[in-house]
């Protein structure tokens, strides 16, 4: 008789979330919003409330050959921050749920809390609880963020309409290359008895953006000090391509973006250049900026264009007219999802946070997409 069970890899992650909770009703009235954004939105007592959490497993999401930490927990709690500032509100909790097995020691774990407690030090966030347990598979994070809202303004991903601007905070494809270098580096230090130092002149920059990223805090208020309020908005976890797809699939719309508009980093380019990557490719679809994309209608054009740490990439278009990558001579070339997935490839060790669409691995240096 034929097997007719699915395997998980032909879905994906996003794929997976879709089977196991389309059947899914909302029965209280303080659950307004479930699966399907960055955090579901609940609401008590005429306030708004964000949840979110992520699951961070040793040997599909870090390595910790080259990964302290204290970094790990730094970025750990932060890149829960990132989600609820993705949906313009202010992260104000968090629940630490631990697993480790025999080999990690208490001094190990305290230095993770160190890095845990010094992002919630720097955010203003409380850690208020959680839980700790025995792994047999490593070292295991997840962690609960919750924050709040002012109600009307949270922003989720559907809202995206025709002739919005599509903006991006920051510069994309640095955590990438960051972890590019750093895959390199213990590479070239596995061939070495001892002594190995590695080599990061002049890449300090691309490093910090894979081991120590930040939540766009900073973004958010800025928005907010200028009267912008963004009709859609996710962070930049899983890469540019697979966010824009997630936001016109919600949004039941079509975008037109610009290679020439894409921020990219002067370290970020010069390490594609070295590596012999595509750089649009791994700026596109490298994943774990955590920059802030987000779309805001056309009339404030003018505001937007005065503010630093933006810019303007395109714009929305009808549904029909679908989702592409003008590039630098004109020709449009369909986007495609292609950040990392977990359930694709269990083994590897990119340090991604989360996975995207049903689509295979990236290799940035595959010129076949967003050839120049």
């Amino acid at each position: 008789m034929e097997n007719m069970e699915t395997e998980i890899s032909s879905l994906g992650e996003f794929g997976l979330i879709d089977r196991l909770t389309r059947d899914i009703r909302l029965v209280n009235d303080s659950s307004r919003k479930g699966v399907g954004d960055d955090a579901a939105i609940l609401e008590y007592g005429g306030k708004e409330l964000l949840v979110t959490t992520d699951l961070l497993l040793e040997g599909v999401h870090f390595d910790l050959r080259y990964v302290p930490l204290k970094h790990l927990g730094y970025k750990s709690a932060v890149v829960n921050f990132s989600d609820v500032y993705a949906m313009n509100g202010t992260p104000r909790q968090i629940t630490v749920g631990i697993g480790a097995s025999s080999r990690f020691t208490v001094e190990h774990l305290e230095e993770l809390y160190s890095g845990i407690r010094l992002a919630c030090e720097i955010y203003g966030v409380d850690l208020v609880g959680g839980d700790t347990c025995a792994s047999r598979s490593g070292l295991v994070i997840s962690i609960t963020c919750i924050g709040e809202g002012e109600k009307g303004k949270i922003v989720t991903r559907d809202g995206a309409r025709e002739t919005d601007l599509i903006c991006v905070s920051g510069d994309l494809g640095a955590a990438y290359m960051g972890l590019q270098l750093l895959e390199r580096e213990n590479s070239v230090a596995a061939g070495h008895k001892e002594g190995f130092q590695p080599d990061f002149a002049g890449k300090e920059y691309i490093l910090e953006r894979q081991l120590k990223p930040e939540a766009r805090k900073d973004i958010i208020e800025l928005l907010r000090d200028n009267g912008i309020v963004p009709t859609s908005m996710m962070d930049v976890s899983d890469g540019l391509s697979s966010e824009l797809l997630h936001i016109c699939k919600a949004s039941g719309v079509g975008c037109r973006i610009y290679e020439d508009k894409i921020p990219i980093d002067y370290q970020t380019a010069c390490m594609a250049e070295e590596l012999n990557m595509n750089l649009v490719t791994a700026a596109m679809n490298g994943g774990e900026d955590y920059e802030l994309l987000f779309t805001v209608p056309l009339a404030d054009h003018a505001k937007i264009e005065k503010l630093k740490g933006i810019s303007m990439i395109g714009y929305i278009t009808k549904p029909e007219l679908g989702c592409a990558l003008v590039s630098r001579d004109g020709a449009e070339l369909p986007l495609r999802a292609q950040g990392w997935n977990a359930f694709i490839n269990p083994s590897a060790t990119p340090d991604n946070s989360d996975s995207s669409d049903n689509s295979d691995n990236p290799d940035p240096s595959d010129n076949s997409d967003y050839q120049r």
